[in-house]
């Protein structure tokens, strides 16, 4: 029998393939202490209106995610964005979604459209980091002091030469006093980063080209959605955001990467592939021992001691003694 939540997730994930008999939908209200399989029918029947009943199965797991969520993310902002997107969840099998919201939590990120997103391919709820998550991970590294990424329009000034020192080497300005229509489509994705240290990163720069081919090669979220016909993968629907996406992920090549980044670009890639994502999150233990570390961080931080700036101190010359002479005679004074 499974004994851990990732054994439990993978068998439910593998049940979920295997033919079962037809269950009775019941109301939402009469869900919340069934099974997962009977929550799934009443979403099916009730056209997904049962938004409370899900997260009251989810309130089941709440220690797990407790545990998974960082000290630093709310537990409430998380569930209140969870919240808003399970409407358009609805027809995804309760094992994907418990799935995708743990590898969610375990990162670190809340699911609000910016740093994550939680979407639905068939039945299945698949855990999508957008850009701004992982330029949140790369700010937590403590290694990378700023990250810049956008994209470069045909109205744009600019100018890139790999050869010249950084930070001439290239150079944006863009024409934001233009209206949108007159600056043109976009030509180019870039990404690049300052590190704590002062040193800039190399910057990576991306033509459309470059990004259909990414997308072609490595996408089997856009090769599905293309042989179904549907074309609602992110590369057919928000191509832009890919586009920048495909160039900050290749800055991770020139710039070195946390444990955490590895993890998040892994779990990305297996949820393009239709595989299961948490097996690539931080476990709890981790996540505890990241926390652990960081609060260590910044109490030592707190008890190094203040330098305090001196006044240079005024040179006095030594007082010489006297002579013996002049105590001889000072001596004699005192006894008249």
């Amino acid at each position: 029998m499974p004994s851990t939540l990732k054994d439990r997730v993978r068998a439910a994930t593998v049940e979920a393939d295997a033919p079962k008999p037809k269950l009775v939908a019941r109301r939402a209200e009469t869900v919340d202490g069934g099974t997962a399989e009977e929550l799934h029918a009443a979403e099916q029947a009730e056209g997904g209106e049962t938004t409370d009943a899900v997260l009251a199965w989810l309130e089941r797991y709440s220690s797990h995610f407790t545990k998974s969520l960082p000290s630093h993310v709310d537990t409430g902002a998380f569930f209140a964005a969870v919240r808003a997107i399970l409407p358009g969840l609805a027809p995804c099998t309760p094992a994907s979604l418990l799935q995708a919201l743990l590898t969610c939590a375990r990162f670190g990120l809340v699911p609000d459209g910016r740093h994550a997103i939680i979407k639905r391919e068939g039945k299945l709820a698949v855990f999508v980091p957008m850009y701004q998550g992982y330029v949140e991970l790369m700010y937590r590294s403590g290694r990378v002091g700023s990250v810049h990424v956008g994209l470069i329009y045909e109205g744009d000034e600019w100018n890139y030469e790999p050869t010249a020192p950084a930070p001439l080497d290239f150079t944006h300005k863009p024409a934001v006093e233009k209206p949108r229509a007159e600056r043109g489509a976009p030509i180019l994705a870039y990404a690049f980063c300052w590190m704590t240290s002062g040193a800039r990163s190399q910057v990576v720069v991306l033509s459309r080209e470059d990004a259909e081919e990414i997308r072609d090669e490595y996408s089997q979220a856009y090769r599905r959605a293309q042989e179904s016909g549907k074309c609602n993968s992110f590369w057919h629907t928000d191509f832009d955001a890919m586009w920048t996406k495909s160039a900050l992920r290749r800055l991770h090549k020139v710039v070195p990467m946390s444990a955490e980044l590895v993890q998040l670009a892994k779990a990305d890639d297996a949820g393009d592939a239709g595989q299961t994502q948490v097996l690539h999150a931080p476990d709890e233990d981790a996540q505890a021992l990241a926390d652990a570390t960081t609060a260590h961080k910044a109490a030592e931080g707190s008890q190094e001691p203040q330098r305090v700036a001196t006044l240079p101190r005024k040179r006095v010359q030594p007082r010489r003694s006297a002579s013996r002479k002049a105590r001889r005679q000072n001596g004699k004074g005192r006894r008249r």
